[in-house]
This record gives C-alpha cells, structure tokens and sequence, in this order.
C-alpha cells in the first residue's frame, strides 16, 4: 500500500495516524522519519511538525544519502520511520517518466537501494493508508 500523493506541490496527504505516529516518542531520534524527495518528506515534516529526512533531495534522484550512509543512521537509531509512498510505489512512476523513485538521475539508485535494504530487512505496516517501516524493529539481522 503506498500513502496519497497530490497534497500540495506533489506532496503526500499526511492522515490523523500517520501525523501521531511521527510525533510517538520523536524526541528520541534526530529524524521521526525518511521520505524519497524533499517534497514528500516536506509533507510529513510539517503535519508533525518532527524533523523528516528527504532521501534523494528533491524529487529522489540525488545520491544523499547514501545507502551506506542511511544504515549507519538506522544502526545508530537517528531514524525511527521509513515511508514508503508516492515517490516509490506508483504516483512517482507519473512524476519521473515510468522510473518510479527518482531512478532516471544519476542518484536515483541510492534512494531505490535504500528503499530495497529497508523492504528486505524491516517489517512493513499501514498506518492511514500509508506504509510505514519501523527502522527500530529489523525483522531479520538488518545488514
């Protein structure tokens, strides 16, 4: 399942469920979550009004972070979510040509091997028709 794009500039529509799990416990991470492209991070920061961080800059083709990088912030429990939405599973496809995730720039593969690491190794659930992936909580030995 994949949360709403089409909130304003291509943002995500942030519910009730998704904005409350943001701010659960969020002073205990430096980011209550990460989003591919600043606009749907952007969404998700200002419903919270927590810190999210945008994977791939603006639409999620930049290499920032990189993967190795992003698992050394889950390992150090800086990240509590993964949003897994918009940018990667489906409205994106509309935005980058058919590659969804921002895969058509020179980046876009950070942001889709972040995105493969964390299906691979966390737990997805869905919080107001949003998948969210608990970065807290690996489902096997998270590598």
């Amino acid at each position: 399942m994949r949360g709403g794009a089409g909130g304003l500039l291509d943002g995500a529509r942030v519910s009730a469920g998704a904005r409350a799990a943001l701010r659960a416990d969020a002073g205990r991470y430096t980011w209550a979550a990460a989003a591919v492209g600043s606009q749907n991070a952007a969404s998700y920061q200002l419903a919270s009004g927590r810190p999210v961080m945008p994977l791939g800059g603006f639409n999620g083709s930049d290499p920032s972070p990189t993967p190795e990088r992003f698992k050394a912030y889950v390992k150090a429990g800086k990240i509590h979510y993964f949003i897994a939405q918009g940018g990667l599973e489906g409205a994106g496809e509309l935005r980058t040509g058919g590659r969804a995730g921002g895969q058509g720039g020179p980046g876009g593969s950070a942001s889709t091997a972040i995105d493969s690491w964390v299906r691979a190794n966390f737990k997805a659930v869905t919080i107001g028709g949003t998948t969210f992936y608990d970065l807290t909580a690996p489902s096997t030995g998270a590598s």
